[in-house]
């Protein structure tokens, strides 16, 4: 639209912008890469060895990657949490700087995919997860290097899987936001729903203080519609009252459907964790000696 202002010029009229609706990302698998030296360089690594106090650790980890409020900001704070504890775990076993560098990119990226979408992409998470420790245990250049040992790669696994995986659905809480679906429906052909009553009243009270005409006659040329119209008006509002059941019971039965869906979806994550973890647990405890003194019969 345009305005002409005292001159005689048009001018554009500024327009409302409509709020675009967000997107949001479903569940996908990714490529691993090699990720030596991709988020913590030779100097940043440095740094962090200069001194084994924490509070001067968690300085240049703000100072890297822009978390200075992570004593106020809840987020800020857990991402502190995950890079600092991960740094400790690789100066406890050991590493030198370019594991400790890859180590870091590991668990960064993971945490990146797990939080990429609200929906559930634990198995997505699990296996990329998987392809980047296989990246850095595998000579196989250009794809993939040897920087870890079997043993290294072990410690690795089980450290994730305890510390992050086991808190899988509280990252996934903390750092993605809450869908929720509106259902608006139009039906056509069915009149517009009457107003609300404090609404049909001010209108009834304009239009008789508009009105100048006397009500009798036209209650005389009522007289005989009067009964068709209320007849037509019951059967309106019987039909309302059975579409009204109907939507009812199968939006009922819709809503139970996806409640359904949702715990099974929930119980089968769990027991993907649980099966998981077991089998992580049994490949690190070691086995029995069936042949044992005890068994023996004297």
């Amino acid at each position: 639209m345009h305005l002409t202002d005292e001159t005689g010029e048009k001018q554009d009229m500024p327009q409302e912008e409509t709020p675009e609706v967000p997107k949001i990302i479903q569940p996908r698998d990714h490529k691993a890469k090699i990720c030596v030296w991709a988020d913590l360089t030779v100097d940043d690594v440095d740094r962090i060895n200069e001194s084994l106090n924490a509070d001067h650790i968690k300085n240049v980890l703000s100072d890297i990657f822009g978390l200075s409020d992570h004593r106020e900001n809840l987020k800020s704070g857990i991402i502190m949490d995950l890079y600092y504890y991960t740094l400790q775990f690789a100066r406890d076993n050991g590493f030198n700087r370019e594991k400790t560098s890859a180590f870091f990119s590991i668990i960064k990226k993971t945490h990146e995919v797990c939080i990429e979408t609200p929906f559930g992409n634990l198995d997505q998470t699990f296996n990329y997860f998987k392809a980047l420790i296989l990246c850095h245990a595998v000579n196989r250049p250009p794809h993939s290097i040897e920087l870890f040992s079997a043993d290294e790669v072990r410690k690795m696994t089980e450290y994730t899987i305890n510390t992050y995986f086991r808190h899988f659905k509280m990252y996934k809480y903390a750092f993605t936001p809450l869908v929720r679906l509106d259902l608006a429906i139009n039906y056509i052909g069915l009149p517009m729903p009457s107003p609300p009553p404090s609404e049909a009243g001010d209108k009834a009270d304009e239009t008789e203080a508009k009105e100048g005409e006397t009500t009798e006659e036209k209650v005389e040329e009522d007289g005989a519609e009067g009964g068709a119209d209320k007849s037509e008006e019951k059967e309106e509002s019987g039909a309302k009252k059975e579409l009204r059941t109907m939507i009812q019971t199968f939006l009922s039965e819709e809503i139970k459907k996806m409640k359904m869906s949702v715990e099974e979806q929930i119980k089968s994550t769990e027991d993907s964790i649980n099966k998981k973890i077991e089998l992580t647990d049994g490949a690190a405890s070691p086995k029995k000696n069936p042949t044992s003194p005890k068994g023996k019969k004297k």
